[in-house]
């Protein structure tokens, strides 16, 4: 390949490369890993046979089509910026793209790129969401914000749009991964939630100003998704949901993966549930169950589950059997209580005592009957048990 006679610009060069052929190709990929951005747009742009037919096939089209120059003042009037591999704030993480690798990224938005995805999540899932869905994805966006992560979505209807309002809600960091030009409202009703995001967080696409969506860019956007955070959440997805393909590709990339069950009754739970299955998927029931799975290495652990302590927690295993024989109204004597319980009533002589001191029992004539602390848990455990 024969070296350029005008040398452009390494950033002239990436954002006429975008504007000639679609993201991902591995064929440009490698062109510009070899030779780098300048000497790869001058070999296009002159039809070096040297750059082989794969590549002159793919750049074809739109090669005489380029004015890098007009989409960077495009977008310069926009507020905003085209970002490439070697800048300060390039998200580090979409070099293990290898060659599928962006050929720079597009982004409105004052937050530094590279910073605000070191620290993001992915939240993605169904554009026709449930209101289970969108109230999880929501919610759960609105604590990672709290909890200083940025919320990293496509900005489609449905859980990628919950996920953006949850976030904003709350003053926090968000970033839409778009598959059209940052300047391309789309979809059409998310003009406005767009405009707060690029006001609040960022607004980032590898296509140039003016570029329309199309239905294989979301699926090339995905990857991106996938890449530039630590980890991808599905909150709902149906069996062919394109976030499913997110996940896919983080899986690739060695990223957490984490799924929100949803109902098995609901159309779109069917293709998350079924990810379960895939080794290295994990289930997730909370923001904390996700700050552990992205974060510090034995540091950022999820509390145990457990269920409410009651009084009875303390308890030995024989104290709350007879315990469990002292009636709730009608006072018993401590043979009475020994016989209901099975044990010998100097073991409940030597049990009674401790239970009226908890307030669990009290005496009432020559007898015992539940006391105030005890008596509401064991009405409910004695009515769920009458309902078995």
């Amino acid at each position: 390949m024969t070296p350029p006679v005008v040398r452009w610009p390494e950033r002239l060069a990436r954002a006429a490369l975008s504007r000639v052929v679609e993201p991902g190709e591995l064929a440009i990929g490698r062109l510009v890993a070899a030779h780098g951005a300048e000497a790869a747009w001058f070999a296009v742009r002159s039809r070096d046979p040297a750059v082989g037919a794969e590549v002159l096939a793919l750049t074809r089209a739109r090669v005489d089509a380029a004015r890098p120059e007009q989409d960077l003042a495009a977008l310069d009037a926009w507020g905003g910026r085209l970002v490439c591999p070697g800048d300060d704030e390039w998200p580090r993480g979409a070099d293990d793209l290898g060659d599928a690798r962006p050929l720079g990224l597009w982004v409105r938005g004052r937050q530094q790129l590279g910073e605000a995805c070191g620290r993001a999540v992915a939240i993605v899932g169904a554009r026709a969401a449930t209101g289970y869905g969108e109230h999880v994805a929501g919610e759960w966006s609105a604590q990672l914000a709290e909890a200083g992560r940025a919320v990293l979505s496509g900005a489609a209807y449905g859980i990628d749009g919950a996920a953006h309002r949850g976030a904003l809600a709350v003053a926090g960091e968000t970033i839409a991964v778009l598959a059209c030009g940052v300047d391309v409202p789309y979809p059409r009703g998310h003009d406005a939630l767009l405009a707060r995001i690029a006001e609040q967080g960022l607004v980032v696409s590898e296509w140039p100003p003016g570029c329309a969506p199309m239905r294989h860019r979301f699926l090339t956007r995905n990857r991106v998704i996938a890449a530039a955070t630590s980890g991808t959440v599905v909150v709902e997805a149906a069996a062919r949901s394109g976030s499913l393909n997110t996940a896919r590709s983080a899986l690739r990339l060695d990223r957490a993966v984490m799924v929100v069950p949803g109902p098995v009754t609901s159309a779109m739970s069917v293709g998350s549930n079924a990810l379960l299955r895939t080794e290295g998927v994990r289930a997730v029931g909370s923001v904390a169950d996700i700050v552990e799975e992205v974060g510090r290495l034995g540091a950022d652990l999820a509390p145990p589950v457990r269920g409410l302590t009651t009084d009875r927690d303390a308890l030995s295993a024989t104290v709350a059997r007879v315990l469990d024989a002292v009636p709730v109204r009608s006072a018993r004597g401590a043979a009475s209580i020994a016989k209901a319980a099975g044990v010998d009533v100097n073991v409940v002589l030597g049990c009674l005592g401790p239970l009226e001191l908890e307030g669990l029992i009290e005496r009432s004539g020559g007898g015992y009957r539940l006391g105030p602390v005890g008596r509401p848990a064991a009405e409910a455990r004695r009515a769920e048990a009458a309902g078995a």
